[in-house]
């Protein structure tokens, strides 16, 4: 039974956390990346929503990283449904944790904006 968005809301939650948890939490299903260092994500309901992560790339070394657009094309869903990159692809990221970076699916969703279908 999911809990009401006032319950979210009483816990600290903001409005938008609120009713994303209320809703029920989403699995991402499949991501790509576009030219544009956006991703087109696909949750578990059908939606289709894109992801800006221009922000992710001015931060620290990680986005350094990122900021090159083949790394940038390798990304990939991990076991966990959570959107990764391995920092070096010649590295098993499942043996050596530092070597991914990862985006949570529920801030993927709530950061994303809709694709409108055609």
């Amino acid at each position: 039974m999911s809990k009401s968005v006032e319950y979210y809301l009483s816990k600290g939650f903001d409005r938008k956390a609120a009713e994303y948890f209320s809703a029920g939490r989403r699995k991402i299903s499949d991501v790509s990346a576009n030219d544009d260092y956006t991703l087109t994500i696909l949750f578990d309901n059908g939606e289709r929503r894109l992801l800006d992560v221009k922000a992710i790339l001015s931060g620290g070394n990680t986005g350094g990283i990122l900021s090159d657009k083949e790394a940038f094309k390798r990304v990939y869903l991990d076991e966990s449904r959570c959107i990764s990159w391995d920092i070096d692809p010649n590295v098993d990221s499942s043996v050596v944790w530092e070597n991914k970076i990862d985006l949570c699916p529920d801030s993927c969703y709530m950061d994303s904006v809709p694709i409108p279908e055609n």
